[in-house]
């Protein structure tokens, strides 16, 4: 049976409601990868908590210091558990994230967090890049409605927007229930 990690990626205060930088349904995504965290800690998986901050006092949210940036109650590590704080959408990109899943001779890593369209997106295609096998708990994610060019996309559409393509080559893209199967 190949060795798994649980990535759980940015869940944090700043996206739930009364944070800086709320996402849609992050409470009900939240409560997905709560069920996953339970999951991989009874199968003694690998777990592996990201965290996002923004050392500018100026950033919209993920301040470093701040409460936003603090990890969610309904996921807190365990001692023992890595937590490894990144600057940048791949939570590959200057951490040690590739080491400790290589170390734990890690085949394949689930992810789960926010946001759908940032860095979620961006870790499952570098996990992928690794030759790492990737899941994505897809109702453990959340995402935030965009504008560009004067078009208004919702929350909803973003999401589905990041997941289809993730499904076409990057990850098996499936429900929280169907990873806890």
């Amino acid at each position: 049976m190949p060795k798994i990690a649980l990535i759980l990626i940015d869940i944090q205060n700043d996206y739930f409601p009364g944070g800086d930088w709320e996402l849609h349904e992050m409470t009900a995504a939240s409560a997905q990868a709560a069920e996953l965290l339970r999951a991989a800690r009874a199968q003694s998986d690998l777990v592996v908590h990201i965290r996002h901050e923004n050392p500018n006092p100026d950033a919209p949210f993920f301040r470093t210091g701040s409460m936003g940036a603090e990890i969610h109650a309904s996921v807190l590590p365990k001692d023992g558990e890595a937590v490894l704080i990144k600057h940048r959408s791949n939570s590959f990109h200057g951490t040690r994230l590739q080491e400790l899943l290589q170390d734990a001779e890690v085949e394949e890593v689930i992810l789960c967090g926010a946001m759908s369209q940032m860095c979620v997106d961006a870790t499952a295609r570098a996990a992928a890049d690794f030759g790492f096998g990737v899941t994505i708990a897809e109702d453990a994610c959340a995402a935030r409605a965009v504008e560009f060019g004067g078009v208004s996309v919702s929350a909803e559409q973003v999401h589905a927007a990041f997941m289809a393509p993730l499904a076409m080559g990057y990850a098996k893209v499936v429900k929280a229930a169907e990873v806890l199967r």
